[in-house]
């Protein structure tokens, strides 16, 4: 198939493109590289660097397929500043549907995220939970959902969109280098690399294992599979919307202790009280994904240290 891949410039972009590429698909990257890495982008993708919003000048009549990562992602940043996540994840998509529109392009596989659900009052989530989002980020991809959801009924747009929880890990040099970095597993990397004094634990009293919260914790190659999965999956007028996790998850102090165990080294980490709004446990239900798309997870924690480690010191730091 001849592809196009919004944000492939990014953590996650990458790593589906170099699958992409790897599976024989020709792919056309797509990213204005505002938080993406010219770097990143695999050798043999095409990289085209512009705005979302101009993908209409990109996409023709010969793509056969849309798979759409760019967006803007943090949640405390949202909350800030709500217009750059409408102007990026609601009107960019809204730009974006259209084009396939207009060209003609029949399938999308469409990057959303767990924050759609906002603070589920159980676990494991499935796809049937009502989507509350509670950041303006969440709320974002939930509308930027709606309105695939609108073009495959009314224009035959066959999508598949992938509500995935705590991504973690690399694929060779492909890996997370956001800037600040929020994610639990780089942060402990950079402890362990030196880069910073010690981590935070937030809320050593819930009603867990071990007293800190359970996060459900994704290999990006497994999340990477699914997007190849959802691509043949998509079909004619269909939208469909999968939760991607492992169904189980890890506390975070046993990411900790897998972070000491993976890398030999002491990553110190500071414990203080929870922050307002994070719930106990949140993991996701895989049924419906492993039932329809043939998928499952196949990575635990280790290896997803161990990946993300191996990239961290292939990036020239950790020694």
């Amino acid at each position: 198939m001849k592809l196009l891949v919004t944000g492939g410039a990014g953590y996650i972009g990458s790593v589906v493109t170099a699958l992409l590429l790897e599976a024989g698909h020709a792919v056309t990257v797509l990213d204005d590289l505002s938080t993406g890495h010219r770097d990143a982008v695999p050798p043999g993708a095409s990289l085209v660097q512009a705005d979302l919003h101009d993908a209409g000048d990109v996409l023709d009549p010969s793509y056969d397929a849309v798979l759409h990562f760019a967006a803007k992602s943090l949640v405390s940043e949202s909350m800030h500043h709500p217009g750059l996540y409408w102007r990026t994840n609601v009107s960019g998509t809204l730009a974006l549907a259209e084009a396939t529109r207009r060209h003609g392009t029949g399938r999308m596989v469409f990057s959303s995220t767990a924050a759609t659900y906002g603070e589920p009052a159980s676990s494991p989530v499935t796809e049937t939970k009502p989507a509350v989002p509670t950041s303006p980020y969440g709320a974002s991809k939930l509308a930027a959902d709606q309105m695939l959801q609108a073009w495959s009924q009314a224009y035959g747009l066959g999508v598949v969109s992938l509500r995935y929880f705590n991504v973690a890990g690399a694929h060779g040099r492909y890996g997370e280098r956001h800037d600040p970095e929020t994610h639990l597993v780089p942060t402990l990397l950079r402890v362990a690399a030196g880069e910073l004094d010690h981590a935070q634990v937030h809320g050593t009293d819930y009603p867990t294992r071990d007293g800190s919260a359970i996060r459900d914790y994704l290999h990006v190659v497994d999340l990477a599979d699914a997007h190849l999965r959802a691509l043949e999956q998509a079909g004619p007028g269909t939208f469909r919307v999968y939760n991607l996790g492992t169904g189980s998850g890890c506390t975070v102090r046993e990411v900790l202790s897998a972070a000491r165990r993976v890398t030999g080294r002491p990553v110190p980490a500071v414990e203080g009280p929870r922050r307002p709004g994070d719930p106990a446990v949140l993991v996701a239900s895989n049924e419906r994904a492993r039932k329809e798309l043939g998928w499952e997870a196949r990575h635990g924690i280790d290896t997803i240290v161990g990946d993300a480690w191996s990239f961290v010191r292939g990036r020239g730091t950790g020694e």
